[in-house]
């Protein structure tokens, strides 16, 4: 395997610990729109990871107008949790991007929220600087997980690499890891501090499963060592 010059990570449930907020958020969503959001929540955590308003799209049937509202409700609903200060680190995620980015890996966060969302919790992270760029599906031309569009675009954006066998994605959800599949990344890993379980990554094609993003960049190396004495 090449080495791995280009990390795409995920940010809620990966990187950043919400304790549940995009369940809470899409409750009090669904409630200001006089929505029973109880019919709708197994739905909402099958699809961990896709852009939010995708979901949206689907639990109300093509109905752009109301998929709309509910988004912007959703995100308002997020944002204000996030400035109330509800969301942390995963303990060792910003080290783990520290350590990524001084071994010569440039390193991207990933979203499926609207960049407004993505820009509070940056700020409240105080992560503004942490990676090489944040991205959001408006930046991939609005296609958010399971498509491969993040990750190609962290490619075409950075421009760390020009061979998608050199690209790491990590996130802890089965569609972060059908993203990562889709884009040819040569190393899709799973982290457990999120949505879903080792069952639900490893069906979603991830080659590797970790306790946490902290373990990432001593994965990293582990795979090009590996390579490197396979190919001597």
């Amino acid at each position: 395997m090449p080495q791995l010059n280009l990390v795409v990570l995920d940010m809620a449930g990966t990187t950043v610990a919400d304790g549940g907020l995009v369940e809470d958020a899409f409750t009090a969503a669904a409630r200001r729109l006089g929505e029973d959001p109880a019919p709708m929540l197994d739905h909402v955590r099958a699809t961990m990871g896709e852009s939010k308003i995708s979901v949206f799209r689907h639990l109300f049937g093509g109905d752009e107008d109301r998929a709309r509202r509910a988004n912007t409700a959703f995100e308002e609903a997020y944002a204000e949790r996030v400035a109330a200060g509800a969301v942390t680190p995963v303990p060792g995620a910003a080290d783990a991007v520290r350590a990524l980015r001084e071994a010569g890996r440039a390193v991207v966060l990933t979203t499926g929220f609207a960049r407004v969302t993505q820009d509070a919790l940056l700020d409240a992270l105080g992560w503004r600087d942490l990676a090489d760029l944040a991205l959001c599906p408006a930046d991939a031309g609005g296609r958010g997980r399971p498509h491969p569009d993040l990750v190609l675009t962290a490619l075409l954006r950075t421009g760390a690499t020009d061979d998608v066998r050199r690209v790491a994605v990590a996130g802890d959800t089965a569609y972060d890891m059908l993203s990562g599949v889709r884009a040819g990344a040569g190393v899709v890993a799973g982290v457990l501090t999120g949505a879903h379980d080792r069952d639900r990554l490893t069906g979603g094609g991830a080659t590797h499963v970790l306790e946490s993003v902290a373990h990432l960049p001593a994965l990293l190396a582990d795979v090009e060592r590996r390579a490197a004495g396979e190919h001597r």
